[in-house]
């Protein structure tokens, strides 16, 4: 479970900005929104980020999604740059370090790890745990001249001496020691213990893009996911659908495709020769079955409409958030959703999940009208200052002479009192014809 979550000269973040989880002393709510572990920290399931278009508010999703691929996805060669880019509305920093940080809970120990880098390099890294004194598990400079990683570890750490020369090795300029980490045939139990985390818990980013249905069919063949159990939340949903069907074929392999999967894990061929030596890829048809005044039709899924191809994906990942613990980051949560079936999926989150989370960008300002859905410290916003740099702020920073608890947020947040929304000007457009 996240704690908190730091960015910092970051796309369109200059300065730090963060994004908090541990919930204020309201007790609004707290029995759907509140995660309480036994070292005492109150921890919200949800947080929902308002803003303009272009106000950095996805900039924040995916930042952690970078954090995530940077632990998980580590270069292979040291020439390779890292896909950022810093702030470059000014002079300063495209030079200066870019820097993500994260407190997070893994199995009642809180960890906090913080990584600088540049497009060229991690220049530093470090991570500490509270167990229950804070104490540090390690710390990396990078030498970057030579393109060398030196890596401390904390004395309460045991760490064989080959181990530790084995690691650094493996720890390229351009990757994090978490990820050197993976790539190494050592054991070293805090390191595990927060691989694990990044891989099993926070999940990759979700985007409108996000073939969500590709995703879940997966997940319902390894066994992860009942299919009668994403028909069970569908039907509750109101679609009207009585089973899902699926049928498993070998096809040849599209024309195309085996250039973008050789581009596409360039440095890890070995992931697609299973693909290369059949030349067959496996397809799976999947099929609605709706039942009519008693009498039972099948529809494919494309004939669907978006939102219902788009809810069976939010079934699949509701599941997995209900059996936790995981963490999804969705950005533009009501995409192709009714504001009604937006909330209900929310909700059906809240009521049903013990110790998952929910990051998500959205612009359904609906849900601020209705005070039984929401905590002030659950919602935030960016918005943009006169640098053009965002700046991320939750609603519960807002004092009694702002907002108050009988305030209508709705009405203050439509209106532009809270900031998060567009500036725009007159609605005349005048088009002048040039020669």
């Amino acid at each position: 479970m996240i704690l908190n979550f730091s960015v910092q000269n970051f796309g369109p973040v200059k300065e730090r900005q963060t994004l908090s989880f541990e919930a204020d002393s309201s007790t609004h709510l707290e029995d759907k929104y509140l995660i309480s572990t036994k070292s005492g920290h109150r921890i919200l399931k949800l947080g929902l980020i308002y803003g303009a278009n272009a106000s950095g508010k996805t900039t924040i999703l995916q930042a952690l999604d970078f954090l995530r691929d940077l632990v998980l996805e580590p270069e292979e060669k040291k020439t390779s740059q890292l896909n950022f880019s810093p702030f470059l509305f000014d002079e300063e920093t495209p030079s200066q370090p870019s820097l993500l940080a994260i407190e997070f809970i893994q199995e009642e120990i809180k960890y906090a790890y913080r990584v600088e880098f540049n497009k060229n390099a991690i220049l530093s890294e470090e991570l500490t745990y509270f167990h229950p004194n804070k104490a540090n598990i390690f710390r990396r400079t990078t030498d970057v001249q030579n393109r060398f990683t030196e890596i401390k570890f904390g004395s309460k750490i045991s760490v064989d001496k080959v181990y530790k020369k084995t690691l650094e090795s493996n720890t390229l300029w351009n990757n994090t020691v978490l990820g050197g980490y993976l790539k190494t045939n050592i054991q070293i139990d805090e390191l595990k213990q927060v691989g694990d985390w990044f891989e099993k818990q926070l999940k990759p980013l979700v985007l409108t893009k996000t073939e969500l249905d590709t995703y879940v069919l997966g997940k319902i063949g390894s066994g992860e996911i009942e299919k009668q159990d994403i028909s069970r939340i569908l039907r509750k949903a109101d679609f009207n659908i009585s089973d899902i069907f699926m049928e498993e074929n070998e096809q040849d392999m599209p024309e195309g495709l085996l250039e973008y999967l050789k581009a596409r894990f360039e440095t890890h061929p070995e992931r697609i020769n299973d693909f290369i030596n059949k030349g067959k890829v496996k397809a799976v048809n999947l099929e609605f079955e709706h039942t009519v005044k008693g009498s039972k039709y099948s529809l494919p899924f494309f004939s669907e409409s978006q939102g219902t191809q788009r809810y069976f994906g939010f079934a699949g990942l509701l599941i997995m958030m209900i059996k936790g613990p995981v963490i999804f980051p969705i950005d533009e949560l009501e995409s192709s959703l009714h504001p009604d079936l937006y909330s209900h999926f929310i909700l059906s989150f809240l009521m049903n999940s013990k110790n998952s989370q929910l990051i998500a960008t959205t612009h359904n300002r609906e849900i601020l009208d209705n005070r039984d859905l929401y905590r002030n410290d659950a919602i935030w916003f960016t918005d943009k200052n006169k640098e053009s740099a965002t700046e991320l702020y939750s609603l519960a920073d807002f004092d009694s002479s702002v907002i108050r608890n009988t305030s209508n947020v709705y009405n203050a947040y439509k209106i532009g009192k809270l900031g998060g929304v567009p500036n725009t000007g007159d609605f005349y457009i005048d088009l002048k014809n040039e020669k």
